[in-house]
């Protein structure tokens, strides 16, 4: 076996956490289905109430809707892309994106310390947004980050000055994505 075999050899058998983009309400069946097929997965839930107009129920729900994530080497991400409901593994530039494991540890300890979670958008630095709630409803501006918290900036682009204002990523809409 020359040298680079070995190379790929061990890439094939290195394993990595990855996101399976699923049909929505498919996350619980295709952990299920991953499951049976030997593989890792990871499925974070939350607890809610559900409230109808005769009764209360109280169920689990994806953290992440049309998500599950999966521990696997090469042969193990093709496998998992075959149950039906898998859209597809989430990538970039034509390559599945690998999750660093610490991502994945600290979603685990913030189910397991029984904390409620709240999913918010994600909004990356340069993105145009909205306000869609609260007394500023309406105004449109960037987000940037300034001492690690979200802020959105409103510009008057005719006297070239900005306004900065600590936003709540909960509070908007994305409106347009940054052209970097």
């Amino acid at each position: 076996m020359a040298p680079s075999d070995k190379n790929i050899d061990a890439q094939t058998n290195d394993q990595y956490w990855y996101a399976l983009y699923t049909r929505p309400r498919n996350e619980k069946k295709i952990d299920g289905e991953l499951n049976k097929l030997g593989l890792n997965t990871f499925l974070p839930v939350k607890t809610i109430t559900k409230l109808w107009s005769d009764r209360k129920k109280v169920i689990k729900e994806p953290l992440f809707p049309s998500y599950v994530f999966v521990y696997a080497n090469l042969k193990e991400r093709l496998m998992a892309l075959q149950p039906r409901g898998v859209i597809r593994m989430v990538s970039f530039n034509g390559q599945p994106t690998r999750i660093p494991e610490d991502q994945i540890n600290a979603v685990r300890r913030i189910i397991e310390s029984g904390q409620t979670p709240v999913v918010h958008p994600y909004f990356a630095k340069g993105d145009k947004v909205q306000i869609v709630s609260g007394p500023l409803a309406g105004l449109e501006g960037f987000v940037i980050e300034h001492r690690g918290t979200s802020h959105l900036i409103m510009s008057i682009d005719c006297i070239r000055q900005s306004l900065s204002v600590r936003i709540d990523s909960g509070n908007l809409k994305l409106i347009s994505k940054c052209q970097m």
